[in-house]
């Protein structure tokens, strides 16, 4: 160790650890897959901010039938109980969904 000192050797190992830490740091504003329930009437989350590419799934967890519909944009088959709906979100906006069996239940999904 007679050619590297203390110094040199710390800052070596410094930068070693903070390698897998920038690498997470870009993994995450990678777009990634996200899921919404349905459970109780209700979409959880109900509002939701995405980039573009990102595909959400829509998990129905009640044990009542429900859509995923967004008008003009998207529309799901009646999702039974643990049936899911994937939606890849490619252009930038605001999408509105509701459940065409119980109109009351709605949610919105943003995209940048």
């Amino acid at each position: 160790m007679s050619s590297i000192n203390r110094r040199d050797f710390g800052i070596a190992v410094v930068a070693t650890m903070l390698l897998p830490v920038t690498m997470a740091r870009a993994e995450d504003s990678e777009a990634k897959d996200l899921e919404v329930h349905i459970d109780n009437f209700v979409f959880e989350p109900a509002q939701l901010a995405v980039k573009a590419g990102t595909s959400v799934t829509w998990m129905n967890r009640d044990d009542i039938p429900h859509t995923v519909v967004c008008a003009g944009k998207f529309r799901s088959k009646t999702l039974d109980t643990d049936d899911k709906f994937t939606f890849t979100f490619t252009a930038a906006g605001e999408y509105k969904y509701f459940c065409s069996l119980h109109p009351h239940m709605q949610g919105t999904i943003k995209v940048e």
